[in-house]
């Protein structure tokens, strides 16, 4: 199946794909607590036998900004860095023996055809198109072979990354968690609708390919994922695991290449769905800003 969060009247609302268009999960089952794919999530299969039935139905369509980030809001998203060989090399980096991660705010997640915000306070802002992992029942210590029963569905999403801030020091954080960086949608798709140890990815950047790979290609694989994330932490329904970007990114090509206002990034990933991103410029921010990783490291200390 296949589910979308779409902007209405009445806020952000689940919706199922139906035979034609898209069904309002709560109103066609009766279930308020449907209304949220966490809440989908935490009805377990007796919400997704009821979902089932629904998609049977039609609905209208959606195009654009209807559709809401896929998972508005992830307890965490939980992210693999440098986990395609080819990224690790262009950047000048070994191919890792260990897991590269970081951790993602949803303050920062917007939706698959919302506007990308290019922060003010970074003049290098790349773009990172990713499968991402939608956790489902979750759980500790989850062997790799037992890894797809901890998971609901997918999503297509984009790592936007301001670089200066992201290697300034050893800690990605700051990089990787300005506001309105990151889409994800446009649908979660469930994992008995696809098989997502070999599906094409790409980007294309004004109608340039930039990134192309298979989800093969990655170090760490799907299943891996999950083992390695639940080694430490209790992976919680709705979670949402970045598995990292191929290579291709701005930051390695000469010249450099930056996302600027006016851009439009799309990323796909094969059987899940296409994002589609135009860049703006931040709004509102002060222009005397003191922090600026582009000068010396200390330089606001």
């Amino acid at each position: 199946m296949r589910f979308a969060t779409i902007r209405t009247t009445q806020g952000l609302r689940l919706h199922v794909k139906g035979s034609s268009g898209y069904v309002d999960l709560a109103t066609s089952t009766g279930d308020d607590s449907l209304v949220s794919i966490n809440g989908l999530i935490a009805g377990g299969a007796a919400a997704l036998d009821a979902a089932r039935s629904a998609a049977a139905g039609s609905g209208p369509e959606f195009t654009g900004k209807d559709f809401a980030p896929s998972t508005p809001n992830p307890p965490r998203i939980l992210c693999l860095g440098v986990n395609y060989a080819e990224h690790a090399i262009e950047g000048g980096r070994a191919v890792p023996t260990w897991p590269e991660s970081f951790v993602r705010g949803s303050g920062s997640v917007i939706g698959a055809f919302d506007d990308l915000v290019k922060p003010s306070l970074s003049e290098r802002f790349d773009y990172e198109g990713e499968l991402a992992i939608v956790i489902g029942k979750g759980g500790r210590y989850i062997r790799a072979e037992d890894a797809f029963g901890a998971i609901f569905g997918y999503s297509v999403m984009n790592d936007g990354s301001a670089r200066e801030w992201q290697h300034v020091a050893t800690q990605m954080t700051p990089g990787k968690n300005f506001e309105g960086t990151m889409p994800i949608g446009p649908e979660v798709v469930t994992s008995d609708e696809v098989d997502v140890t070999d599906l094409a990815i790409s980007s294309t950047l004004n109608g340039q390919v930039m990134q192309s790979a298979r989800t093969s290609d990655m170090i760490v694989s799907v299943a891996k994922a999950v083992e390695f994330f639940s080694s430490f932490t209790t992976l919680r329904p709705g979670d949402v695991i970045a598995t990292g970007t191929p290579g291709g990114v701005g930051y390695a090509r000469t010249p450099p290449v930056w996302l600027l206002p006016g851009d439009t990034i799309e990323v796909t990933v094969e059987g899940i769905g296409t994002i589609t991103n135009h860049v703006v410029a931040e709004e509102g921010a002060p222009t005397d800003w003191p922090w600026s990783p582009l000068g010396a490291k200390t330089s606001n200390l």
